[in-house]
């Protein structure tokens, strides 16, 4: 048995310690100071401050107080009596929030982005936010704020929530290995709390160089600072410091605290080591205490109003992010100003002080539940009922209207079809409903059937992510493997089609943002990395075709041009016996297209942009066309997305775009027979 965590036995019959409260004002001010960093960073400034760290770790130094009282007092854990009262206490002000943004994103935000916020608000609502952003690699320093989830901020909530179900479960675990060996509570929660706190550090560190945007929304990425408030809380009793050290360390924490964000470039950093800034700084305010002077930043902290405002602080933080998105949608600004920011923040106060004055607060005070806990899963269970019927409403909805659309999608959605001067089919009905579905639009995304499996597996683990295949019923006729970034991956709803008619073996290897370049052009590290692995990958595996995008279009105008290097890659491909297929770039614009079209009509002007606005008058394979490159295939199906001199957002009843640059899946599917048909004729393949 250890000696520093042994300790001396205790007597059966000791009596328990009294109660005594454990209210900090000054943390409660500190509360204050965090979500008014969070607020008006994202409101004012569309930075993250730090604020949101402060938080996290603030809630793990007041739950640490909670189970260690708990046991010096010799009380039971009671965990499940405590996840129930901590949810109870938590979910109507959530609840509420989530059924507003729910009505206001009914209302007010375009169908092209229900579906989204019909996921987050199911995941917020159990507490698994992060884990769907990271899926869906989220950009949270995106500055065009209008365009994020107005459920969004729920990532943080959510790992808070998983870290109050895992959290009490060490605290149980320790008390009973405490008592089963005669250990000190605290030491061993010393160690094994710092044990995570190092494991938890370096991980974070590590991830967030590899991926930052996954990193940020990771709740292991962040045990860390968690683990740092309750070491704070283990170590407080011991700490004796001067009146004089607790006044200096108080004002140095707060200082450094709320200049975090303004210092320092959180975007590329947190939560790696960098958001030791915000914490450490909390830990300081925290350890310095009541100082009893008038001259200590508690003074402050401890004030009525930064109190009062720490008691609304969770019902603020909840309101102030769909407000702000919300408000950008229907405005049409990618930011708020300091005027319209000043009315979102006052709004958000407004709401913060209801919510909390009305709903948390008679929920929280309500006796009923707190006789046994069978009541009080029956109160959660009521408080998620509240915001479960909506959400399942909205989704029948949106699922019903699919169906229906479905049903006649042959008839009523040729998409591209009908630009075929063979089309035999009816002129689609303008009223019929577009495909797909708007709410849809967002998921509407190609895959290949599966992961890479026998001799397509790469050899470089890194790339075996990024590797799909569709494999025929037979033997293959041929090999082609699709590379580059999402431009290349949204052909492949039409090279499916394709592949599966002529008993192609499919198969993808891709990096969103890496386009096809050749050794030292790549846009950044990583790419070029990516890239370089890829190329001794194709030397490996000698596909009889490789698919590529060959130009790249620039967002609203006729900036066309080669994709860089490529002509230098194509020749290396050439040289090594590969067949190459070229495809032209689609149009790009400045604005999200889907929205356009649901927002103004697909009729609307703004939604039939001219051609020469956003495509060279003149092919950029042009110089390429006119070399003597046997095995190069170039393929130009800008008459299947432009029309009449027009690029629309809707063709034959189907969504062109699923955003400002991507082509839908359904689209895309609806060129498989043209591109079929171009693809044989210019390869000669059989």
């Amino acid at each position: 048995m250890s000696r520093a965590l042994s300790a001396p036995p205790r007597p059966s019959q000791a009596a328990p310690s009294p109660r005594k409260s454990t209210f900090r004002p000054e943390i409660q001010g500190l509360r204050s100071l965090a979500v008014l960093m969070v607020v008006t960073y994202h409101v004012w400034f569309g930075r993250v401050s730090g604020g949101v760290d402060v938080f996290l770790l603030i809630s793990a130094f007041l739950m640490t107080l909670q189970f260690v009282s708990k046991f010096d007092q010799k009380r039971p854990m009671g965990l499940f009596r405590h996840w129930l009262h901590l949810f109870r206490r938590l979910l109507p002000a959530a609840v509420t929030v989530i059924v507003a943004v729910v009505v206001a994103s009914y209302l007010f935000l375009p169908r092209t982005r229900w579906l989204d916020i019909i996921d987050q608000g199911w995941a917020s609502l159990f507490y698994i936010q992060n884990r769907l952003l990271q899926a869906e690699a989220v950009d949270y320093y995106a500055m065009d704020h209008s365009l994020a989830s107005p459920l969004q901020h729920f990532w943080s909530l959510s790992i808070q929530g998983q870290v109050f179900i895992l959290w009490p479960i060490i605290f149980a675990a320790c008390a009973w290995v405490s008592r089963r060996y005669v250990l000190y509570y605290r030491r061993l929660l010393t160690f094994v709390f710092g044990a995570v706190f190092v494991v938890s550090l370096a991980y974070s560190i590590f991830f967030t160089v590899v991926n930052q945007s996954q990193a940020y929304f990771d709740t292991g990425a962040r045990l860390w600072e968690f683990a740092l408030g309750t070491m704070v809380a283990l170590f407080l009793p011991g700490l004796k410091l001067s009146q004089n050290v607790r006044i200096a360390l108080g004002w140095f924490g707060v200082v450094a605290m709320l200049s975090c964000g303004i210092l320092l470039n959180v975007e590329a950093a947190f939560p790696g080591i960098a958001a030791l800034w915000p914490t450490l700084a909390a830990a300081a305010v925290i350890a310095a205490g009541q100082t009893g002077s008038r001259f200590g930043v508690d003074r402050i902290l401890s004030s009525r109003f930064l109190v009062r405002l720490g008691d609304n602080s969770y019902a603020l933080y909840l309101w102030h992010w769909p407000l702000l998105v919300i408000g950008l949608s229907v405005s049409g600004k990618d930011h708020a100003g300091w005027l319209s920011g000043s009315v979102i923040i006052g709004t958000a106060l407004l709401l913060a002080f209801l919510t909390t004055r009305f709903i948390e607060k008679p929920w929280r005070e309500w006796k009923w539940p707190e006789v046994r806990r069978r009541r009080a899963a029956i109160a959660i269970v009521a408080a998620l009922s509240v915001a479960i019927i909506p959400l399942s409403g909205w989704q029948l909805q949106v699922e019903s209207e699919r169906r229906e659309a479905q049903s006649q999608a042959w008839v009523n959605n040729p998409g591209a079809r009908v630009l075929d001067p063979t089309f035999l089919g009816d002129e689609p009905a303008d009223e019929a409903t577009l495909l797909p579905a708007a709410a849809d639009l967002s998921k509407d995304w190609v895959t290949l059937d599966g992961a890479c499996t026998d001799e397509l597996v790469p050899a470089s683990k890194a790339l075996r992510g990024a590797c799909s295949e569709q494999r025929p019923s037979g033997i293959p006729t041929r090999s082609v493997l699709v590379l580059g970034d999402s431009h290349a991956q949204q052909w492949s709803g039409a090279l499916k089609s394709v592949a599966k008619a002529n008993n192609w073996l499919l198969y993808s290897i891709l990096k969103g943002g890496c386009k096809v370049t050749p050794e030292g052009m790549a846009s950044n590290a990583e790419c070029e990395e990516f890239n370089a692995e890829v190329r001794e990958e194709v030397t490996r595996q000698r596909p009889d075709a490789i698919v590529a995008i060959g130009t790249a279009a620039v967002p609203s105008g006729p900036g066309e041009e080669l994709t860089p290097g490529f002509r230098l890659q194509v020749g290396s491909w050439l040289d090594s016996d590969f067949d190459v297929v070229a495809l032209r770039d689609n149009p790009r614009f400045s604005f999200n297209m889907a929205e356009c079209v649901v927002r103004q009509g697909p009729e609307s002007s703004s939604c039939r942009p001219p051609v020469e606005d956003n495509l060279r008058a003149d092919s950029p394979f042009g110089p390429m066309a006119g070399e003597e490159l046997p095995g190069l295939h170039l393929v130009d199906m800008t008459d299947r997305l432009c029309t009449d001199g027009v690029c629309p957002g809707v063709i034959g009843n189907v969504f062109v775009y699923l955003d400002d640059n991507h082509l839908s899946a359904t689209y895309a599917a609806s060129m498989a027979e043209e591109l079929g048909r171009r693809i044989i004729a210019s390869t000669g393949w059989q």
